[in-house]
């Protein structure tokens, strides 16, 4: 298939699409969906308001054709989302997409996973953030042990989908977890990606305060392992990649806040209700859903997912750094995945 490659205001290509297929999740991750925000009376979106699998499948196919080589289902949760495999297959089906990848805290992956790599699901990435039973369960907010989520990853491993663990480390709740999942990823031949607590959203209590950087976890890691660095293997390339230098496993980092990679971001979101983010900051989406249900044509569709991104100049964590203030409506991360 042909493609037509466009670009935003700062000539970055549109190479990347990360769908939310729903804003539930059964975890109430502090940094993500806090339990003293998301409580039993919170309203999230009815069933009428998310995009149906056959709008997303449209939307994504579109997408593609734009310049998408690489697609990620986030939520919430989205193993949550009714037959999810039968979203996979026909996103799977998509002439000219190159990767297809979900991103979940793996509980339900037992029942899953055989099903979704057989649906053409290719890579998992799975939240484990702390080995700790206890630590672990303050965290997810549920009081969940880590042991559903590890079945989760040996389910995966069985399935043969290709899987990275993330890991969020926040200052004085997890930092004494970095080498502890460090160990356990590597003996288990797991990449290992570390991720800056962020400002997404603004339910999380984000503090500069509560950062534990890519440098400070990296110059622990020194201490305990040996590493060299891996070149990057595309443009946009998010993570900051590492190799252990005595077994062929990376471990990355996801530097938002210390090493924004705002120049390069080729990322576009697509919400569980049809809107189209620009950003993981900002929180001023465009409606894609009712244009769709008014009856507009894929050219029409086409030619506004063009406009929207050729009118993107995002670069939030570049004017954070800058120190210039920024005090601009945010999503939250639930609501459009990470």
């Amino acid at each position: 298939m042909e493609k037509t490659i466009i670009k935003d205001k700062l000539t970055r290509p549109l190479r990347d699409l990360r769908i939310s297929v729903i804003d539930r999740c059964n975890f109430r991750c502090q940094y993500c969906m806090p339990a003293d925000q998301f409580g039993p009376d919170f309203e999230f979106l009815p069933r009428s308001a998310l995009l149906t699998y056959e709008e997303i499948v449209r939307v994504a196919n579109i997408f593609v054709q734009l310049g998408v080589e690489k697609i990620r289902l986030t939520g919430g949760e989205p193993l949550l989302r009714r037959d999810l495999p039968t979203l996979v297959e026909k996103l799977a089906q998509i002439d000219g997409l190159a990767d297809l990848a979900l991103t979940t805290n793996g509980v339900l992956l037992p029942k899953l996973a055989w099903e979704l790599k057989k649906a053409g699901l290719q890579r998992v990435n799975i939240s484990l953030d702390s080995l700790d039973d206890k630590l672990f369960g303050k965290i997810n907010g549920r009081g969940v042990a880590i042991g559903p989520v590890l079945a989760g990853i040996e389910a995966a491993k069985q399935a043969g989908l290709r899987i990275k663990i993330n890991m969020v480390v926040k200052k004085g709740l997890n930092e004494s977890e970095i080498i502890p999942m460090a160990k356990y990823c590597k003996a288990n031949g797991l990449e290992l990606r570390y991720i800056e607590f962020m400002d997404v959203g603004s339910t999380n209590g984000w503090k500069m305060d509560d950062v534990v950087t890519k440098r400070q976890i990296y110059e622990l890691l020194e201490q305990h392992f040996e590493l060299e660095p891996v070149t990057p293997a595309y443009y946009g390339e998010v993570a900051k990649l590492y190799r252990y230098k005595d077994q062929n496993i990376n471990v990355g980092f996801i530097t938002s806040v210390s090493e924004s990679f705002c120049s390069s971001c080729t990322r576009a979101r697509l919400s569980a209700n049809g809107q189209i983010f620009t950003c993981l900051f900002n929180g001023n989406g465009h409606d894609i859903r009712n244009f769709m249900r008014n009856g507009a044509t894929d050219e029409q569709l086409s030619e506004r997912i063009s406009t929207i991104w050729n009118g993107r100049d995002d670069r939030y964590s570049d004017e954070r750094t800058a120190g210039i203030n920024n005090d601009r409506k945010k999503i939250e991360m639930s609501y459009i995945g990470g």
